[in-house]
């Protein structure tokens, strides 16, 4: 198994409108919460070009299926929005304030999503994690994030995260031992960079399956 660069064509059109909406609000909120009860390790991500990454990616016939959770979601906005493209959008968070706060936003926009309060490092996973080194905020604590889910992060078909530095080795180490073949990992890097990655094998691939339209 093996990570690969993915090359998708992201359109520069604007999202609609009720995209704009939902992250003008959650960047206000945002702000608001920052200003009352600062987490150190929570900082948002560029929400539009987010979007048109994820849009890019549902329009797209490189994403397997429609299974979406983002690492470390803080608000939870990347996963509202993937949830508006009509991705099955799950996040985990370890801040259980943050995780408060995503669950009221989703709420407010009835959009569906579900949070869990923990670690996206799945059980079994902290050796790998530790010996790769020390981080400023990764954690391995609250490790039933995917039994609170009822998932495994092999049914995951996108997984977005946006990792500090020193957590970006770990976090592609994780993805790719975990993972299931064809799933797609999205990370930003600020200043507007995304990176696509995809995990392949070498085995002969079987038909492929195709991501349902719609709900």
């Amino acid at each position: 198994m093996a990570l690969r660069e993915l090359l998708v064509s992201v359109s520069d059109a604007e999202p609609p409108a009720d995209a704009r909406r939902f992250i003008r609000d959650a960047e206000r909120r945002i702000d608001q919460f920052q200003a009352a009860c600062r987490v150190p390790a929570f900082v948002p991500c560029d929400y539009a070009t987010a979007y048109k990454v994820l849009r890019a990616l549902s329009e797209s016939a490189v994403t397997r299926g429609p299974r979406f959770c983002e690492w470390g979601c803080g608000f939870g906005v990347v996963v509202g929005l993937a949830a508006m493209l009509d991705f099955d959008a799950c996040g985990i968070e370890i801040e259980g304030t943050l995780v408060d706060e995503a669950r009221r936003l989703a709420e407010d926009y009835d959009l569906p999503t579900e949070f869990v309060h923990g670690s996206f490092v799945p059980p079994g996973a902290e050796d790998r994690v530790h010996k790769a080194g020390t981080y400023s905020w990764l954690t391995t604590e609250g490790d039933q994030a995917y039994e609170d889910l009822d998932l495994d992060i092999g049914d995951m078909d996108v997984i977005f995260a946006y990792p500090w530095p020193d957590e970006e080795s770990v976090v592609y180490d994780l993805f790719e031992h975990y993972a299931g073949d064809g799933a797609v990992l999205a990370t930003y890097h600020g200043s507007a960079e995304f990176r696509l990655r995809r995990k392949v094998s070498d085995r002969k691939k079987g038909p492929k399956r195709k991501r349902p339209r719609g709900r």
